[in-house]
């Protein structure tokens, strides 16, 4: 009898209690599910104008920045502006939008240009980005 309860008692000291484990890994992925920032931007940092009607856009799939010196970014890789279009198609599916994102220093051409390619490859929902003002 006495040998039988050795016996259980070396067997129970043997197992691992994973449900401390557990807890610790579910409480750290729901800090940073709730940390984790969800707003898709660019890649770089661009100075966008004011517009008193500008509106959130929470359904953009793809960015696309033009910066001050005329560079084109696509969801944070540099492309050649003649390409945008290709690189962009390939990323968004037909109910997703692209944003464009022109900086205030950047020409009004460029960024009818970069429209032009993203809507000759296909991609028809665009919009331009712009802050809120009070204009």
């Amino acid at each position: 009898m006495r040998r039988r309860r050795l016996n259980q008692q070396a067997e129970d000291a043997g197992e691992v209690n994973l449900t401390p484990m557990l807890d610790v890994v579910f409480i750290m992925l729901i800090f940073f599910i709730v940390t984790t920032s969800f707003v898709k931007e660019s890649g770089i940092e661009i100075e966008r104008p004011e517009s008193s009607e500008a509106s959130p856009r929470p359904d953009a799939q793809v960015m696309v920045a033009i910066n001050a010196n005329g560079a084109v970014w696509v969801d944070g890789e540099a492309v050649d502006m003649h390409r945008v279009g290709e690189k962009v198609a390939g990323l968004v599916s037909d109910e997703g939008s692209v944003v464009v994102q022109a900086d205030r220093q950047s020409t009004t051409g460029l960024l009818v240009e970069v429209m032009d390619h993203l809507r000759e490859s296909g991609v028809d929902n665009v919009a331009v980005a712009a802050t809120r003002g009070a204009n």
